[in-house]
């Protein structure tokens, strides 16, 4: 793609970032084949290739509109386009510089700028676990509306106490320690039978993502570096192997720390030995494999015979965006657990479109959302057959709590399963 860059953009980083990345486009327009919101609405300007020359427009000096923050708005940056991309464009970063672009010349309206402050300030809060319990004590009283994004309380379970020689880091996360705890305290139970100690650095916060995302990408950076602070004395001292993240919507941010902070003298070098650091928890499978394969073989063959393996015990996987599309890992955990012995599938089509979930998008765009989360549902109960999935299961607290909201199977994170099977009596 020819472009050719207004004299604004010309001396800025990130103008000069969009320009490489618009002209590696080839216009081919395989992107909207497999974009959610294209299929939904049929619009060019709802896909990718039509967003690209949105971008492109207002880089070459063109003023944006209400109109192009929308179609910008609209697009759940859930880069399924860059996977099925031919020449590599990459999507997700040109769409944060336009947005962030856009945003700077397009005003919004008072009503959904203060919604997009109280997402982006009250997510990440502190206030946000006590909130959250209140809303359980009412939950009933709540509209259905409401109910969806309060799930019922759960038990998290003891954390593991024993120390191990090896070590990993791992972020908790602002809303999933509130929300669904027992998926942090399963992680660490199934890292400690594996001889692997799990350590939160408590002054460790949001990923970042959250405001990087609602038009705070400074704020979004601050929370990234203040993570760097946390880990840096461990990291530093050798002292953990890894960062493990069980969120794969944290887990793909925090990979991208060294691309994000690339331009700040102080964070640069950090960020980018974070980033390599990071790993997202399925990726520790198969080095696993052997051990949980050992301690799982006694298991199900006596105590969990009838109770976790049963012959009729179903499991349908939905692999999150953020795992096959941003980071990139396809495949991992279905063919693992399948190996461990557990009975797990994948929708037979569409496993690689959005649940429609993407961080706060099911709040600022509720009704292209929950159709997306319906017709992903649909394709999950089908894929066994006539007989439905007894369980779904999910790798990002996002879209379990977004899919949970629209089924009364049980929707969980696969590694809760692996807890349950290692730590029954």
């Amino acid at each position: 793609m020819q472009t050719q860059l207004a004299p604004e953009y010309r001396a800025r980083p990130d103008g000069l970032e969009a320009e490489a990345i618009l002209r590696k486009c080839v216009h081919c327009g395989f992107c909207t084949a497999t974009c959610p919101t294209y299929q939904l609405l049929g619009d060019e300007l709802d896909g990718p290739r039509g967003r690209i020359y949105l971008i492109k427009q207002v880089l070459e000096g063109e003023t944006p509109t209400r109109k192009t923050q929308t179609h910008l708005d609209r697009c759940l940056t859930c880069r399924n386009c860059e996977s099925t991309c031919p020449s590599g464009v990459q999507y997700g970063h040109l769409v944060d510089i336009g947005r962030k672009i856009v945003d700077e010349k397009v005003p919004r309206p008072l009503g959904e700028k203060a919604l997009r402050w109280a997402l982006k300030e009250g997510l990440p809060s502190p206030l946000f676990a006590p909130a959250m319990k209140v809303g359980q004590v009412v939950r009933g009283l709540l509209p259905k509306s409401l109910q969806a994004k309060v799930p019922a309380p759960q038990q998290a379970g003891a954390w593991p106490t024993r120390e191990h020689a090896r070590k990993v880091l791992m972020l908790a996360g602002c809303v999933q320690p509130a929300m669904m705890p027992n998926i942090n305290t399963a992680t660490a139970r199934v890292l400690d039978a594996m001889g692997i100690q799990t350590v939160i650095a408590p002054q460790a916060g949001c990923c970042g993502a959250v405001k990087f995302h609602l038009d705070d990408q400074e704020g979004g950076k601050a929370q990234m570096r203040a993570n760097i602070d946390a880990w840096w004395p461990l990291v530093e001292a050798g002292g953990v192997e890894s960062i493990v993240m069980n969120a794969s919507g944290c887990g793909v941010t925090v990979k991208e720390y060294g691309h994000i902070l690339k331009d700040d003298p102080q964070y640069a070098a950090k960020a980018a030995r974070i980033s390599a650091l990071t790993r997202d928890l399925s990726e520790l499978l198969p080095e696993l494999l052997p051990e949980l394969a050992h301690q799982l073989a006694h298991q199900l063959a006596h105590q969990l015979a009838g109770r976790v393996q049963r012959p009729d015990r179903l499991f349908a996987y939905h692999p999150p965006c953020t795992l096959q599309h941003g980071q990139q890992l396809r495949g991992g955990v279905e063919t693992h657990l399948n190996q461990l012995g557990f009975k797990l599938r994948v929708a037979k089509s569409e496993s690689h479109l959005c649940c429609g979930s993407a961080g706060t998008y099911s709040v600022l765009h509720p009704d292209l959302s929950f159709q997306l989360r319906d017709r992903k549902l649909g394709v999950l109960g089908e894929a066994f057959g006539e007989q439905p999935p007894d369980v779904i299961l999910s790798a990002n607290i996002g879209c379990i709590t977004h899919l949970q909201s629209g089924t009364s199977t049980p929707v969980r994170h696969w590694v809760e399963l692996l807890d349950e099977a290692l730590c029954a009596p």
